[in-house]
């Protein structure tokens, strides 16, 4: 189960450590192999903090055991046309490996969670590639429920909020 000084928070992009621990995880993320294998580029590094400051719809929790970052929950802001409300799209949820298996990415969805009903939001999606075994595991866990579009190499799950 998860550590209990574990501390979740919405990341402070205009904080130099926040930001720092934001990019250091995206790139952890895009460096697994379940996110494609391949480190961020230094441009990309250079560009994300001040594009994601720029993005208006941006919502980002960091896992924090002490000053260490340990997990993140990048999301976005969208929009439901079928139930007229906004809706969180988790694009990005990673936990650094030496961290997995502790309940880490479970609280960070629930943090989302909590403030997607804070914000009148219908429900959380996100995409999962099909042999993430583990991030299914924990999806389905988590009360996402399966969901396929068209021919996509990936699903795509929500849970009602």
């Amino acid at each position: 189960m998860p550590n209990s000084s574990l501390l979740i928070r919405e990341a402070r992009l205009d904080d130099a450590h926040d930001a720092a621990e934001v990019v250091k995880l995206v790139d952890s993320y895009a460096s697994d192999i379940i996110g494609g294998g391949k480190s961020l580029t230094p441009d990309v590094r250079e560009r994300l903090i001040p594009a994601l400051i720029a993005h208006p719809s941006k919502l980002i929790f960091l896992a924090f055991q002490g000053e260490e970052a340990v997990g993140l929950a990048l999301c976005f802001i969208g929009f439901s046309s079928f139930q007229a409300r906004p809706l969180i799209n988790i694009h990005d949820l990673a936990v650094l490996p030496s961290h997995r298996g502790q309940g880490i990415g479970h609280r960070l969805i629930d943090a989302v969670a909590v403030r997607g009903r804070e914000m009148g939001c219908c429900k959380m999606t996100l995409e999962v590639r099909p042999d993430n075994e583990p991030g299914l595991a924990l999806y389905k866990k988590a009360g996402f429920n399966r969901s396929m579009l068209g021919n996509y190499p990936y699903w795509m799950m929500d849970k009602s909020l």
